[in-house]
């Protein structure tokens, strides 16, 4: 039923009362329904509603039950009765959905008189044992909206006279009322919290564009970064390829970023994609995008990131990795600006600015031939080196000040402050992982200071504590031999690290270690992130 057919059944149920003397409970239902515009917090108004029902039919108890969809479940939101404690004891009570009288009306959608219900072969007595209650009538209407019966208005036991068809025809047009003020506040709940959630989007959205419009996260007062600041400058307004080169978590994505959202193509898209954590054969899909049944699971056509990045910014990250098939296709695009898609013939052209990134030396990939020379010319036109954290260890106190506020204010704890000696002690290790690694260190240290303290040396991880506590401790004995090796093997990792340039592949093989097997000791470790 729709919810105007439900607006005709309470017309039709007003008219009953009218022409059989209720004046009485037609003014209330006047009332009532002066309410329901009034008020759209339900907690105010139904309350009222099931009170006052309760006192103008004369009952022991009224009732509103609502569905739980999900459990499939009736429950008693809101009670009137004669009694207090029944009223504590019944707002505890749940039952299936399809049991009792009640679970009939909500099935089948009709009002229902039943003047004994010892009599009635629907009767669910679970109700009279877990409230207390002694159940001898009942009148139950549907709550029918727009989107179906949600539930059920009881009376029970009249308390000096009997339930009448009067009484029914009234619980009914009042059920129409209360239905509508149900779909009409879940109605209005759900565009408040929808407002909510784009308020909260938008608020988002304009700190990120404003953190995009400037290089707040990219921290550094030393001369090496104060060179890259100055490339980035130039890179911002050259419409030209920028190739990126730095270590792993030296932050090339924030630098590629900066670029694009301060530059002239602003306002199309930035599109980020790993080259080297994709299969050649799904890099190829990716990036230039493929027609319906190319392959085994393409059953629609689909765009490349170029396609997707048209207008704006495409990041080309760890692009040393691509084997030389794809090296063609992506010189093809930097020479013609046109993509085929995997399964099609038809070249389709694009307008994206290319920014490429690299944590290995690509001019030595070049002399050893594992990269192609003209790629790499094409995309070397505006190179930017990013120096490791070690080479400018005099902007690390900056960077902590400014990892710390951010950390803080993620985990919602108050600002804390960092002690000369943990600070000290930062500044003294070589981070192999860079600005990411020192980023996880202080996650943890904030994670375990408590709210407002300082942190200490104590509350940094093993292995900037290593090479004190291994010195202080052999003499004493009070270090196991089990955590010396630990610190040794987590001080070697790093050094091999920092000798390959944060390569891991490199580093593998230079410690003789499946490239999974390296991951887990940097994840133990924390000296890259996972």
């Amino acid at each position: 039923m729709t919810q105007s057919a439900t607006t005709r059944s309470q017309q039709s149920a007003v008219r009953d009362l009218t022409r059989r003397g209720g004046s009485e409970r037609l003014a209330l239902l006047y009332e009532v329904t002066a309410a329901f515009n009034e008020r759209i917090d339900l907690d105010e108004l139904l309350p009222l509603i099931i009170t006052k029902s309760r006192e103008l039919l004369d009952a022991e108890s009224s009732a509103l039950l609502l569905l739980d969809a999900e459990r499939h479940e009736l429950y008693f939101p809101y009670i009137a009765d004669v009694a207090p404690d029944v009223e504590q004891r019944m707002a505890q009570i749940r039952f299936p959905a399809d049991r009792g009288i009640a679970g009939w009306v909500l099935q089948h959608g009709t009002p229902q008189l039943v003047p004994d219900v010892a009599r009635d072969p629907r009767w669910y007595g679970g109700v009279d044992q877990q409230s207390g209650m002694s159940t001898q009538s009942l009148l139950c209407a549907p709550l029918r909206t727009a989107h179906g019966v949600v539930g059920v208005i009881e009376l029970r036991n009249k308390l000096h006279a009997a339930f009448s068809e009067l009484d029914l025809a009234f619980l009914t047009a009042l059920a129409g009322g209360i239905a509508i003020a149900i779909d009409n506040a879940r109605l209005y709940r759900k565009l408040k919290e929808s407002e909510a959630k784009l308020r909260q989007q938008v608020v988002v959205l304009q700190r990120e564009v404003a953190g995009h419009s400037r290089f707040t996260d990219l921290v550094g007062s030393g001369e090496a970064m104060a060179r890259v600041f100055e490339l980035m400058e130039h890179a911002v307004t050259a419409p030209v390829s920028v190739l990126i080169e730095g270590e792993t978590g030296t932050g090339k994505e924030l630098i590629a970023r900066a670029i694009h959202f301060n530059g002239p193509r602003r306002d199309g898209p930035f599109v980020p994609v790993n080259c080297g954590a994709i299969s050649e054969t799904l890099l190829e899909s990716e990036l230039f995008g493929h027609k319906r049944g190319a392959f085994t699971g393409a059953s629609s056509d689909r765009k490349g990131v170029f396609e997707v990045a048209n207008g704006g910014t495409i990041l080309l990250d760890e692009v040393g990795e691509t084997t030389p098939a794809m090296q063609i296709k992506l010189l093809r695009v930097l020479q013609n600006g046109e993509v085929v898609p995997v399964g099609d013939t038809q070249a389709r052209f694009v307008d994206v600015r290319v920014i490429s990134a690299t944590n290995c030396r690509l001019e030595v990939a070049v002399e050893q031939g594992r990269f192609r020379e003209d790629l790499y010319y094409r995309l070397n036109a505006f190179p930017i080196a990013v120096p490791p954290l070690r080479a400018r260890k005099e902007d690390i106190p900056l960077l902590a000040a400014h990892l710390l506020e951010r950390t803080t204010e993620k985990f919602g704890r108050r600002a804390l402050g960092w002690s000369p000696t943990a600070l000290a002690q930062l500044s003294s290790y070589d981070w192999p992982g860079n600005v990411r690694e020192l980023a996880n260190e202080i996650e943890r240290a904030v994670a375990v200071a408590g709210s407002g303290e300082t942190i200490e040396p104590r509350h940094l991880s093993d292995k900037l504590n290593v090479g004190e506590i291994v010195l202080s401790s052999v003499g004493t004995g009070t270090l196991t031999l089990q955590r010396a090796r630990e610190g040794f093997e987590a001080r070697y990792i790093a050094e091999a690290l920092q000798q390959h340039h944060g390569n891991v592949s490199h580093t593998a093989r230079a410690l003789g270690l499946s490239r999974s097997t390296l991951h887990k000791l940097l994840k133990r470790y924390r000296l890259q992130e996972a």
